[in-house]
């Protein structure tokens, strides 16, 4: 039983290897991205507001992909910190800032971070669409999800 619960470890760190290595990829793609944005400014200025808005859209949707990649760090972070080497004696700042001590707390900052990446998700929608019912289906939707994570957090709170 002892070795199942050895190799279970294993399967953590699997786990966080690939968490890790999603969150440095995320990165990387987010800093070539802007790169490629930047450039693209340089080269064509925005002359009208719809481009303004194609540039706060390109924008947008590198927000949204730091921010996965911020999720995947802390997951990873956080199940190494939680199930591998609980007790370092020095706190991780990631951890500290984010005030994860057990699972609980870990599911907590992940719903915290689903619901900023929903928000840019729909800021993206308004942009890119506009006042359409697509627009306010979307919202129904996001509003639905974010208050039932809402509820589970709160859940999740009160459980101290």
């Amino acid at each position: 039983m002892e070795r199942l619960f050895r190799s279970s470890r294993l399967l953590v760190m699997v786990t966080v290897v690939v968490g890790g290595v999603a969150a440095l990829l995320l990165y990387v793609a987010s800093i070539y991205i802007v790169f490629n944005i930047v450039v693209d400014f340089i080269l064509q200025l925005p002359a009208t507001a719809d481009e303004g808005k194609r540039l706060a859209v390109r924008l947008l949707k590198v927000l949204d992909t730091l921010l996965i990649a911020v999720t995947f760090q802390i997951v990873a972070v956080g199940l190494f910190r939680l199930f591998i080497r609980p007790e370092t004696g020095t706190e991780c700042g990631l951890m500290s800032a984010l005030e994860v001590r057990s699972f609980r707390d870990l599911k907590i900052a992940i719903l915290q971070l689903a619901i900023v990446i929903l928000v840019i998700l729909f800021l993206e929608q308004i942009v890119e669409a506009g006042a359409s019912l697509e627009t306010l289906y979307m919202g129904g939707a996001i509003a639905l999800v974010i208050a039932s994570s809402v509820f589970a957090f709160r859940a999740m709170a009160s459980e101290n």
